[in-house]
């Protein structure tokens, strides 16, 4: 399937996650459901905004967007990791209301069914979401398949918490486990948060991916003479590079030319998406002795 499908596909599971989880979280009262089934609403927006995303990302370049919509996969995952963080906020909130007046849960058994088939239907579509992520390199499935996988945690350490409340009678456990599940799912947010907004404001890659291309870029040095003005940033899946790239001045345009052409190939062969700009001078251009 292609990365609107399988968006799409984000969007029926939560949303048949979500049904399941409020009606049981009422009926047994439950304040973890309930902060599950919160948790899995957030997901379902998540799963949407992704969806969009992907498909307004994918579109060409045009002539009011010239670098193209990959931008807006980065939104979307700076977007989905702050309502992460608004979910895992009121999850504390409601555990805490819920430790100060402890109540019974109705069928936990109930509780616990729903929770293991939410889990088990989340575990089959983060892995397909984030097969797709991988292959498209796209930050917005990406972050989406983060928000289903954290759900399948969250929906195991529920189930575990209603089987020992429903074992031993200790209803406090209910909000505890709670409480656990938002710290860990508002940590996994902080570090989709660092991948998703720094392309934003055009950072450069990482330090391994352009050590990466430095060597490609140095496998040609005996048919150059230097090059200098590295740059590089991301936007959505592509990569942007550019540099100036110094040459005889007794070389042919033909010349030149080719070597340019095996360079962004090599490139290409790295990062598949990659946009590169190579910005030619004659050699009393060098800046380097």
């Amino acid at each position: 399937m292609n990365s609107s499908k399988v968006a799409f596909l984000s969007v029926l599971s939560n949303s048949t996650v979500v049904i399941l989880k409020l009606i049981v979280g009422l009926f047994t009262g439950s304040v973890a459901i309930l902060s599950e089934a919160i948790h899995s609403l957030l997901d379902l927006l998540a799963s949407f905004i992704a969806f969009l995303s992907v498909r307004i990302s994918s579109k060409p370049a045009d002539k009011e967007h010239p670098y193209g919509h990959g931008k807006v996969e980065n939104i979307s995952g700076t977007i989905e990791t702050l309502l992460i963080f608004v979910a895992g906020i009121w999850i504390i909130y409601e555990c805490i209301h819920k430790i100060i007046t402890p109540t019974p849960i109705k069928l936990p058994v109930l509780g616990i069914l729903v929770m293991l088939l939410g889990a088990l239907i989340n575990f089959v579509v983060s892995r397909i979401v984030y097969r797709t992520a991988k292959n498209t390199n796209s930050v917005a499935m990406k972050s989406n398949a983060l928000h289903l996988l954290t759900d399948v945690y969250t929906s195991l350490g529920v189930a575990l918490s209603l089987l020992i409340v429903h074992l031993t009678g200790w209803y406090i456990l209910d909000p505890i486990i709670g409480i656990i599940l938002a710290c860990y799912i508002m940590i996994e947010a902080f570090k989709l948060m660092k991948e998703a907004f720094p392309p934003l404001l055009d950072a450069r890659l990482s330090k391994e991916e352009e050590e990466q291309i430095i060597q490609i870029i140095e496998s040609f040095k005996d048919e150059y003479i230097e090059y200098h003005d590295f740059r590089t940033r991301r936007s959505g899946a592509e990569e942007y590079i550019d540099f100036h790239l110094v040459v005889a001045s007794n070389k042919s345009i033909e010349t030149v030319h080719d070597l340019c052409d095996r360079i962004e190939e090599k490139i290409n062969n790295l990062f598949h998406q990659a946009n590169i700009l190579i910005h030619l001078e004659p050699e009393n251009e060098k800046i380097y002795e």
